[in-house]
């Protein structure tokens, strides 16, 4: 079985091949990473984009393959906040016929990282940089907000997993969807 993961961020591929490893359904795979555009903008601001961004994606790899991953990272809007919007993985996972899609847990950026990524149009790699709270341009390829925000107990591929065992509920469940 062949099995595309639309980005070619190794936490996104490795969360893929260890959540995999949990399914019967999966039993013998290859998991291949593929560089793709998610066609919404590169810090997506609402649930809507983010799930788009996500379906964009598995869409775009699902090619000589027999299921294709895309997982994107965004921010929704959650009124009772403190910033007005907190951050989330969507997994969309394409069989070539539907979607099933997943979501992880949502948390809330700092809020002068939140009030940067709306201000200045940039990503959250890039407003965690900006503001001082990391000096790695690419926290979202490594341990992610999640992880500096909660000193390691949560880290972006733990999170990102949640998203891809909750869109595995449907392919597990066939006959209840």
């Amino acid at each position: 079985m062949i099995i595309h993961v639309a980005s070619i961020n190794p936490v996104k591929v490795e969360a893929v091949k260890e959540v995999l490893r949990e399914y019967t359904m999966f039993s013998i795979y290859e998991v291949i990473g593929v560089e793709t555009d998610s066609g919404v903008s590169p810090q997506p601001k609402s649930l809507e984009e983010t799930i788009q961004g996500a379906i964009n994606r598995a869409g775009a790899v699902f090619n000589t393959c027999d299921y294709s991953f895309g997982i994107e990272s965004g921010l929704m809007a959650v009124s009772q906040s403190k910033t007005g919007k907190m951050d989330f993985c969507a997994c969309a996972i394409y069989d070539g016929k539907e979607f099933h899609l997943g979501l992880s847990c949502a948390f809330e950026f700092p809020i002068k990282v939140t009030s940067l990524i709306h201000k200045e149009g940039i990503d959250a790699n890039e407003a965690f940089y900006r503001c001082g709270l990391t000096s790695d341009r690419k926290i979202g390829s490594s341990q992610g907000a999640i992880g500096l925000l909660t000193k390691g107990r949560i880290s972006r591929k733990e999170y990102t997993s949640q998203s891809i065992r909750m869109a595995l509920i449907h392919l597990e469940n066939k006959d209840l969807y």
